[in-house]
């Protein structure tokens, strides 16, 4: 057997279920060794529950306190039947480890490690003054609206007899004392034989209800969900107009990048065409000079030797 190191009260969380409604419920441990004791809370349905808090560090034999939130519910459970489960998680760890220094890992059984788990129930409890939650004393026979109806009638036509004979009997007198003939006790036997068939019709009427009343909401639910997804595919819509604008304008942008390049390679073939011809004629300038001067130099030597 392993050691307990935490005390868990209560072991069932009981929530208040009502449409719509959040329901909270308080945990209560209690650290039972001479340790710093780690915990860590867990849920097989965590998008429902929020726990505050779900993980921390309890001082040597002191009390800690969690609570566990139900999230507004929207469809009632079969039967009010609740599957979902917490885990508990607890174990020894060093002094001056923190809460955040928590993490599953911690938690991991391994050899020569204690780790306590307490699995907690949740149960789900319909709200006072609800017919669920009404005690009934007596069982009481469903009767259909028709058959009930006709019964009442009966009763009604037999207990309104039994008054005109006891309003038509007379008082009589017998040695100075007054005697009453007939007592009016199976009148108020038969009335409240009538209240007892009318009880049953009540509660089917309430269930009736509360049917249309789920329908309603369940309606709105459906009216408010078929709206959203309206406004999500106009948004998508709008999304994917705005995507094909952007691809043409990126394919602009492409086709005016391809044609500056183009442009800058010309400019550049053309500008490389004018630096050769300028360095050609730079080259032949030099020659033609120095003939033109050979010339003009050999015109007047051949006038000065004549």
């Amino acid at each position: 057997m392993k050691p307990e190191i935490l005390e868990v009260q209560p072991l069932e969380l009981k929530f208040t279920f009502e449409l719509k409604k959040q329901s909270s419920c308080y945990v209560q441990m209690t650290n039972k060794t001479n340790h710093h004791v780690a915990f860590k809370i867990k849920t097989t349905n965590p998008k429902k529950y929020c726990v505050r808090p779900n993980a921390g560090v309890i001082d040597p034999n002191a009390p800690c306190e969690f609570e566990v939130t139900m999230q507004a519910p929207k469809v009632a459970p079969p039967d009010m039947i609740s599957r979902d489960k917490f885990l508990v998680q607890s174990t020894i760890v060093p002094e001056g480890t923190q809460e955040e220094d928590v993490t599953s890992s911690m938690f991991a059984k391994e050899e020569g490690k204690i780790v306590d788990e307490k699995k907690l129930k949740v149960l789900l409890i319909s709200p006072p003054g609800s017919p669920e939650s009404s005690p009934k004393n007596e069982p009481l026979m469903v009767v259909h609206s028709s058959e009930s109806r006709e019964l009442k009638d009966e009763i009604i036509q037999k207990n309104n007899s039994h008054a005109t004979v006891d309003e038509s009997m007379k008082v009589s007198e017998v040695d100075g004392e007054r005697e009453e003939v007939p007592k009016k006790e199976e009148f108020f036997e038969r009335k409240e034989a009538v209240k007892k068939i009318e009880e049953p019709v009540k509660p089917s009427q309430e269930v009736a209800k509360r049917n249309e009343e789920f329908k309603q909401i369940n309606n709105t639910d459906e009216l408010i969900l078929a709206k959203d997804v309206e406004e999500m595919k106009s948004k998508l819509k709008e999304l994917e107009s705005q995507l094909i604008e952007a691809k043409a304008t990126i394919l602009n942008l492409s086709e005016d990048k391809r044609s500056v390049a183009e442009e800058k390679h010309c400019l550049q073939g053309e500008l490389e065409m004018v630096r050769s011809k300028k360095h050609r004629a730079q080259v032949g300038f030099p020659l033609l000079f120095v003939f033109m001067v050979g010339l003009v130099s050999f015109y007047l030597g051949h006038l000065l030797h004549s």
